[in-house]
């Protein structure tokens, strides 16, 4: 049951990925390992995509460290403790980032509970005022507050924070613009995306769609923030696309939407940084599918791998992270081969270079350049 525990933090990892372009200075990789609680710091080559690990690394975190996000200033990173082996830990750390990677964690923790637990994914607002915290356990999300400065939290007070889901959340994702906020929920017969709008923070709903597909658990935007890519794991194994109205409600799906993908359990999906390809981690098929976009925002499969718009990966390959480049493309894998694989990236097209072993099996990954 791992793959589901940890699978809510796969699209977080996406956002982090992109944080600026760059190709000389260094780039610093994080990965959160819930069961050892720690978060293993590399140095990357931005030149060859080539990792090694920060003097100091592994960094001690709270239990079950599942999810991370970068602040946008590049000065922090904060991480999702919702504990483990029935210890109940709910808080989120934060870390100082120094300008050689390393990590020094700020004291004390920034508790979700009484009113939420079980803490999975972060998510911030582009503009690093606001952190939201999708709450597994009590089916909501915190808000907080940033402190620009210090990087603290302040959690909004109720009702802002936290806010009910009104069913197990599966994932989030903010548009470009941080105006509005889509969370995917399980439900039946199929999932259903929720909207809400974001004013200050302040989390408004506006209404629920259904995704036309079973488990939701992967979501995209495209960097104009006109469509909403939902990829339904097994059984429906389909990738839906939703236009975004300029009210933030979802449209009705995109001519030819859904559309099959072909493999079993797509479970996370990104886009690269320019925004003109659209990778999908099929969980249960050990590979990444990659689209192009068609003009009305319909995924087309790429034919440039030597199977059908898939390039194979480690076992169980769970979520994914863009070099901010775009560049280099890194896979988190959680089957039997558990670690960080590492491919080069040419007009879409994957070439796998490395798997980096990190002792267990990883939740997250963010990339700062």
């Amino acid at each position: 049951m791992l793959q589901k525990a940890l699978v809510l933090v796969f699209v977080l990892a996406s956002i982090a990925g992109c944080i600026s372009c760059g190709s000389t200075s260094s780039h610093y990789v994080y990965a959160t390992i819930p069961v050892a609680n720690q978060i293993i710091a590399y140095r990357e080559d931005p030149n060859s995509g080539v990792l090694t690990q920060i003097s100091g690394s592994p960094y001690t975190v709270g239990e079950g460290a599942i999810s991370l996000v970068l602040h946008p200033s590049k000065k922090f990173l904060y991480v999702a403790n919702p504990g483990q082996g029935g210890t109940q830990e709910n808080d989120i750390s934060l870390f100082t980032i120094a300008s050689d990677g390393t990590l020094t964690e700020v004291l004390p923790r920034a508790s979700v509970a009484p009113l939420a637990s079980q803490p999975h994914l972060l998510l911030m607002d582009p503009a690093g005022a606001f952190l939201y915290v999708l709450n597994a356990g009590s089916s909501n999300i915190s808000v907080f507050s940033i402190d620009s400065t210090k990087g603290t939290l302040t959690q909004l007070q109720p009702p802002n924070s936290p806010v009910s889901t009104g069913a197990l959340p599966l994932n989030m994702q903010l548009t470009p613009s941080g105006n509005f906020l889509y969370v995917s929920l399980a439900s039946q017969p199929n999932g259903l995306i929720e909207t809400f709008s974001v004013t200050g923070g302040q989390l408004t709903p506006l209404g629920t769609t259904s995704t036309d597909g079973m488990n939701p658990y992967g979501l995209a935007i495209n960097a104009s923030g006109n469509y909403l890519y939902v990829a339904n794991s097994g059984p429906s194994n389909s990738i839906a696309v939703f236009p975004i109205a300029s009210s933030g409600l979802l449209s009705a799906q995109v001519q030819g939407s859904p559309i099959a993908n072909g493999y079993t359990n797509p479970i996370a999906m990104i886009f690269d940084p320019s925004g003109n390809y659209l990778y999908v981690a099929d969980q249960g098929s050990s590979n990444v599918a990659a689209y192009s976009i068609t003009s009305t925002g319909l995924p087309a499969a790429l034919t440039t791998s030597t199977t059908t718009n898939a390039f194979g990966t480690e076992s169980s390959p769970s979520f994914l992270v863009a070099d901010p480049t775009g560049k280099y493309l890194f896979v988190g894998n959680q089957g039997t081969g558990a670690g960080i694989q590492a491919f080069g990236v040419s007009s879409g097209s994957l070439n796998a270079l490395t798997t980096y072993s990190v002792g267990n099996t990883p939740s997250s990954i963010a990339v700062l350049q």
